[in-house]
Parts: structure tokens; sequence; C-alpha cells
């Protein structure tokens, strides 16, 4: 068998390690002659696969080392080893390094080294497949490395333990360590290198202490690697060496000018550092010490600029002739974005005025126009002179915008030609597709309306026109409980066209559950329409149609209908006329009332008698199934906080009035939530108290409670209280829900709007997880500069008590801009009477700005404040 036969069946067989040592038998003709041959087979493989397929890759290894064995010249083993073929989809470093190196072992040493340097050029990134095998090569044959960032990159990214040893025992090391600190790329390899006695950090600090590398060329190192630039990434890991070198003053002396030229501009962890070590130098001149701190205290970072004041006292106070340079810098620090840093500047600037002399001083003098007034009027007195920033005109809040008409005339029911009457009715799968795709409650009442005045004008003729247009398999809902106002108008129909009716519908599928109130009472008026169409006895009219936006019922239409009823010798529907009764304006109307005591009927003389009851609502927070205290402050147990609502009032009756009157946590559809308003426009307190279970519920899909309802109930008539406040305050809480400044702002119009207890809400909300205190602010916040200011500042004032934290509590993120926008409100308006608990806050100990805030608010409420 000839040596081709004996080549290609190894590289079918995939045997390597065979093939390795068949190819070092051969001499150079067929070596030749098994290089020419190599493309015919590779084709011939490639065609048994599908060019998406990966198991060609399966021939790479056996394919390169039967190439680079046998193919002549550096550059066509170079080309062949990385041909596309042999790369794996998932690209990878090579596998196969050790067997490449044996099948090259016996090539000449010059070969090897252009091999090596030509595979160094084809690097393009720290992690490509050949960097192993180049960077064994290079080893192998001691050759100098060419100039290439790649190389240097995947050097580092392979880390300190070597096939053959440690780190000092590398070929390479002499020749790319000083690349290290040069070559584009080895920062972000080794952004993750942080344990000083392990990876790089530990290999170059062992090496730099037994005297394998100096540390003058590490530390300097990374000095000039500073000096280039870069980003924070770039320059994690050599800051990190910097440290654990942590070179001494004498090491740092030979570079105190590259490390004051960091100061300025570099990034913050570099400028630290550099900090660090100039400050631990003795006898630096007073030139460099001020290009120092000026450097510093110019900069945005506010511990930089914290280091910078420190520096420059504890110096000044250690040599007391450096107060001659200390004006430039400190007069930096007079434009800081920070009142703390500000203020510290110019206690600085007082505490050494004395050894300025008169060009520093002169230099702060100008510098006053700086600060704020108060902070220059400080500086003004002390240097004699200086221009003082006037006071900024203050913000004047416009007046609050006046409130919108709380509600329209909502257009009567069109009187019907005979020939269009039946069109108006929609077919039956229209009618709930109206119904689940959340038409306005507007849209449903007319539904009502228009079935029952129809109905009961010509039954037959409607039964008629109905009949074929509504499908003959009507119960698409099963046979369960009807939970839907939809389900209620389909069996409606459906009895009226005689369509598979289900006998006392009305009565069977009626919920048993416990539902909530509102809910329960939609459903009962459309189970008693279902059931006067089984029965026969549907009045000629509705009487709880609203009039108006609000979802009232004027009294006067109110008894028209009533009228009409009686005239026709028909009897109202009881939950109908339950809730025409909720829906009647609280103020009376001394004309209908006169009509309404004309009225024959049982319902006309407890229409005639009817006053608004008076509700009084409660809400108290609890958790989980206590009742009682709480810590507020405790983060860790908030999660199941939840409102729970309870109602007082002189029951009237009428069981269905009661029933939604008295207010109980039950479960609803939450598609009908939109009602509630409606269904009580008399009683917001009581829809919003209905709500309570629905107000804090954030989950994907749900209905929210939102702006809409709550502009509902505040157009809607009756007391306002904590319930109100609550759905109010949970809506200023939300980011999605830019429309409640506009809530806030209607309702304080009107002179409705119980700011205190929106206040309490929020602190509990806030407190409970509910609402972030940064999108509480930015709610009340735009307000404010709508013209709520004092409305604003009422809810802050009652928030406060809450959202303080008690000593050795971290406060909320957020928090100091509240208080800020607290003690902004309070000046506009004018506010004046201690809160305890900002008293408290502005009595501790710290510069923080929620403290600085708090003893801004704390002196405009007790009137100690002080201007210059």
């Amino acid at each position: 068998m000839d040596h081709w036969e004996q080549i290609r069946k190894l590289i079918e067989a995939r045997r390597a390690d065979q093939l390795v040592k068949r190819i070092r038998t051969l001499d150079g003709a067929a070596r030749k002659e098994v290089a020419a041959r190599l493309p015919e087979l590779l084709k011939a493989l490639r065609g048994r696969f599908d060019r998406w397929d990966d198991r060609l890759v399966d021939y790479s290894v056996v394919l390169r080392v039967a190439g680079a064995g046998t193919i002549g010249g550096a550059a066509g083993v170079a080309s062949w080893l990385y041909r596309r073929d042999f790369a794996p989809r998932w690209a990878g470093r090579d596998n196969d390094v050790d067997l490449l190196l044996d099948v090259l072992a016996d090539r000449p040493a010059a070969w090897r080294a252009d091999l090596a340097n030509r595979l160094v050029l084809r690097m393009r990134a720290a992690d490509d497949r050949g960097m192993a095998l180049t960077l064994a090569l290079l080893r192998e044959t001691g050759v100098e490395p060419p100039q290439h960032d790649p190389l240097v990159a995947g050097w580092a990214a392979l880390g300190t333990t070597l096939p053959g040893g440690p780190l000092r025992d590398d070929p390479l090391l002499d020749h790319l360590l000083p690349r290290l600190f040069e070559a584009e790329g080895v920062g972000r390899e080794l952004q993750w290198e942080q344990e000083p006695h392990s990876g790089w950090l530990g290999a170059l600090t062992a090496q730099a202490a037994a005297g394998r590398v100096k540390r003058e060329a590490l530390i300097e190192g990374c000095v000039r690697r500073f000096l280039r630039g870069g980003t924070p990434i770039d320059l994690r890991f050599f800051v990190r060496l910097h440290e654990a070198l942590d070179p001494a003053p004498a090491e740092v002396a030979p570079h105190v000018r590259d490390y004051l030229s960091l100061l300025p501009a570099s990034p913050g962890p570099v400028a630290e550092l550099a900090t660090k070590r100039l400050r631990a130098c003795d006898g630096l001149a007073a030139d460099d010490l001020a290009e120092a701190w000026e450097s510093l205290l110019f900069r945005s970072e506010r511990k930089l600029v914290r280091a910078g004041l420190s520096w420059l006292d504890r110096s000044v106070r250690r040599a007391p002739e450096l107060a001659a340079v200390v004006a430039t810098p400190l007069t930096r620090a007079f434009a800081a974005d920070s009142a703390e840093l500000q203020e510290k500047a110019v206690e600085l600037a007082l505490a050494h005025a004395a050894g300025m002399g008169e060009e520093g001083r002169a230099t702060v003098r100008e510098a006053v126009e700086l600060l704020p007034l108060r902070l220059g009027h400080r500086v003004a007195a002390a240097f004699a002179g200086g221009t003082v920033t006037p006071a900024e005109p203050a913000f004047v809040p416009p007046p609050l915008p006046a409130a919108p008409q709380r509600a329209h005339a909502l257009a009567p029911p069109a009187e019907l030609s005979p020939g269009s009457e039946v069109e108006r009715l929609p077919a039956q799968g229209d009618l709930i597709l109206l119904l689940e795709e959340a038409r306005s409650w507007q849209d449903y009442e007319r539904l009502l309306a228009d079935l029952v005045t129809l109905a009961g004008r010509d039954r037959a003729r409607v039964a008629a026109a109905l009949h074929p247009r509504l499908p003959h398999n009507p119960w698409g809902y099963g046979r369960q409980a009807w939970l839907h106002l939809g389900q209620w108008l389909q069996g409606a129909a459906n009895s009226l066209a005689r369509i598979a009716p289900i006998r006392r519908a009305w009565h069977r599928m009626m919920p048993r559950e416990s539902l909530a109130a509102p809910h329960r009472l939609l459903l009962h008026r459309g189970a008693e329409i279902l059931r006067a169409v089984e029965e026969d006895t549907l009045p000629p009219l509705l009487l709880a149609t609203p009039t108006h936006s609000t979802g009232h019922v004027a009294a006067a239409e109110l008894v028209r209908r009533m009228e009409v009823i009686e005239a026709a010798g028909a009897k109202p529907l009881a939950a109908d006329f339950q809730q025409a009764l909720l829906r009647l304006p609280r103020t009376p109307d001394p004309e209908a009332t006169a009509r309404a005591a004309r009225l024959t009927s049982a319902a006309g003389r407890v229409l005639a008698g009817w006053t608004c009851p008076e509700v009084a609502v409660e809400l108290e927070w609890t958790c989980g199934s206590h009742h009682g205290t709480h810590d507020w402050h405790d983060r860790d147990h908030n999660h199941d906080i939840q409102p729970v609502p309870t109602a007082t009032f002189v029951p009237t009756g009428l069981p269905l009035v009661d029933m939604v009157l008295g207010v109980e946590r039950r479960w609803a559809e939450a598609e009908h939530l939109a009602w509630w308003p409606s269904t009580l426009p008399s009683h917001r307190e009581v829809a919003a108290a209905h709500l309570m279970p629905y107000v804090n519920r954030r989950f994907y899909g749900e209905t929210r409670v939102g702006p809409e309802m709550a502009r509902e109930l505040a157009r809607a008539e009756g007391p306002v209280g904590a319930a109100f406040a609550m759905v109010l305050a949970r809506i200023l809480g939300d980011p999605d829900m830019p429309e409640s400044v506009d809530v806030l702002l209607e309702t304080a119009a009107r002179d409705e709007l119980p700011a205190a207890e929106v206040g309490r809400h929020v602190g509990l909300l806030v407190a409970a997880g509910e609402v972030r205190v940064i999108d509480v602010t930015t709610a009340l916040d735009a307000a404010a500069r709508r013209g709520a200011h004092e409305h604003v500042w009422r809810i802050a004032a009652a928030a406060l008590p809450t959202l303080l934290p008690p000593p050795g509590v971290r406060p909320r993120n957020g928090l100091a801009g509240f208080v800020t926008l607290a003690a902004t409100t309070a000046e506009w308006c004018g506010a004046r009477g201690e809160i305890p608990e900002v008293g408290d806050m502005a009595a501790r100990k710290g510069t923080s700005g929620l403290l600085r805030e708090a003893r801004r608010l704390h002196d405009l409420l007790t009137g100690t404040g002080q201007e210059g």
C-alpha cells in the first residue's frame, strides 16, 4: 500500500496520533505528494455533508495535522490551518495544539519561527482560536514576537499558569510584559481580576517581590497606562495592580508630575489613587500643591472635591504659609453643584483668610458671585467686598386653573320610529362583543334602556325581528353562574326570541358566592330584566338610566318616569328602582318633590319621602389579619399591608341600597369596576371604599383603578375622606399615570381635596412598598407648579411624620427630594407651625442632603432661618 493510501485511511478513520507518527516517517517527495492530494480529499469529504452540517469539522484535526506536516511553505501552512472549513460554528480555541507541535517538530527552527510570526499577524482578537498555537510556537522558537496588540491581549487572557510552569518561566515574559501596559484590549481582558494573591495581580506582585521583574517597571507601566487614558473598564486592572504594589513615597517621587497631570481629567478611580499617593509625599512644593487642589476642586465628583478640601485644610493647618496659595483652588469649589461642598469651601476660605494675602483675598472677592445668596453675604462681609449674586426671582406659582364642569347632560334615548325600532337592537353576538370590549358604562346603560323600551312597546315584533339574527346555540358561557351583564342581556334577548331559553334563569344563574355589592346590584338589574321578559311584566321604561355624565338621574326626570310607569299600570323593577334612588342628586329639587307627593304607587311613596342617606366611611390599614399598630419603617414586613374600609349609616330598609352602602371586602369581575362611581354618584366615598381591594393590584392584564375612575369620583358628589384620598394617593405614586395631577388640580379647584388624608396615605403607601418616594415627588411637584402649592404643602406635611425615619434607620431613596419639595411649597405659601418629626430630623448630626433640607424646612416653619 503506498504512502498516500495510508495517509488517506488514517484521515478517514480520524486517527490523529497515528497520523502524526506516519507523517514524520515520510521523505520530502512523499510529503509533497500528500500535500498535493489534500485539497481533493477535502472536497470529497465536503461533498458528503450538507453545507449547514457541522460533521466536516470532525475531520478538521486530522486534516490540519496532515497539512501542517506536509505543506512546504510556512505561508501555505498558516493558510491551511485556518481555512473556514475547519472552523466550528461555535468558535473556540484550538484543541489540537500538542498534535500540531509534534508534527512540526522536525521542521527547521527558522521555518517554525517564520510560521510563528505569520500566525501572530493573523490574530484579530484576544480569544482568536489560533492564539494557543501561536504562543506555543513563539515559546518554542524563542523569537521576539512582532508588535501586535491582539497577541498581548491573548497572552493576558490565557492566564499566568503555563503548561511548563508558572509565569516566571515564560520565555515571553520579557518580550510581552512591557507591552502589557500599552496594548489595547488588555484592560478589558483583565477587568475581572480582583484577588491580590491570585491571577495576574498575584503573579506580577510575586515576581516583583522575587526580583524576576522590577517593581519600578510595573509602577512606571501603570502610570504610563494611566497617562494614555481610557475608560474606567480599560484601566480597572491597572488601578488594582498599582494599589497591590502599594508604591512608597520614594517610588512615587520620580513620577510626581505624572500623578499631578492625572488629577484634572482622568477617570475617578485613577484620580483617587493619584490623590492618595500625592498626599503621602512630603515636601511637595507649594505650587504643586496648589495645582493639585485646583484640579481636584474643579472635578464634578463630590468624593474627589471632598478629598481635595480635606487635603487643603490639613496641609494649611500643618504649614500656615500655604494659605497664600489656597484662594484660587477654593474659588473653584464655590461653583460646585453641592450646597454642602460650597459651604465647606466658604468655611475654609473664612478660616484661612488671614494668610491669603491681598492678592488671594481679591481672588475670593471676585468669585463671590458664584455663591448662593446666604453664603455670598458671609464671604463678602469677611473679605470686605465682592458682588453678591442677587436671589433668583422667586417662582410665583400660578393660580389654580378653574375646575371643568362637574357634569354634562346625556342625550335622552331617541324617539324611535316604528320602522327603525328593531334595527336599534344589536344582534346577540354584537351585543356581547360590545360588552366584552369594555365600552363605556353609558353605552351599557343605553343598551339596557333600549332593550326594555322596545320590548315593552311591541314584544311580538321585537321577538320576530330578533329570531333570525340570533345564533341558535346561544349559551357560549355554559350553564355556570352568570357573572357578566352581557350574559343576562344575552339571556333576555334569547328569551324574547324564544331561542333555547333556560327556564327561571333569573334565579338559577344568579351567582351564589359573595360578590362586591356594586357588582351584585348590576347583576340583579340584568336578572330582573330577564325575569320580566320571561313573565311578560316589562315596564315601559327603566328608571335608573342616567341623565348626566356622573351617573346622576335628575329628580324631575325620575318623577316623570315614575308617572309614565304608573300611568301604564305597571310596576317598576326593584333593582332598577333602588339604583335610581342611589343616583338621585344630594341637593333636593322642591318642584320634583312636590310632584312626587302626588304619586300613588308604593314605589312612588318611597320616592316622595326619599332623602339621601349619610354614610361615614373609615379606612384602617392592617397587616395580614391583624389590626392595630405597625412599624411603618420595617422594610421586611410591609408587603402584606392593606387598607380595609368600614361604613356606618342608618339603614333605609331597601335591601339593595343597604347592601351597597354597607362596604364589605368582596370579590368582583374587574371589567365592571368602571361602573362603580356611576353606581354611587352621590356617595363617592362609598364608591372609593368599594374600590379598595383593587387600588393596589398591579398584576399584568388586570383592570387598574386609574385616573379615569378617580376623575369620575372627583366629579361625583358627597363627602370625601380616607377612601377617596387613598385612590388619589395611589395614582399619584404611579409613574404611568401622569393624568393623576389633573385629578388633584380639579379636586383642589373645587376645594374638595382632603389634602391631609392624601398625605397620610402617601406616607403609608410608601411605607408599604406600594409606591416610590421619587414618583410621588414628581407628581406633587408638577401639581405645585400648576397652582396647587398650598394643597401640596398640606399633603407633604401630613406625609412627613411617616416618611421620616427614626434614628438608625436608613432613609428611603428620594426622601431628600420630597423634603426639598415640602420646604419649597412651605416657602411659597408662607407655612408656619413646627412639625415635631421634622424638628427631630433637623437636630441630628450630619451633612447629608436630607438633613440640610430638613433644617431648611424646620427653619421656615419656626421662623428661625437666617438669610445673611
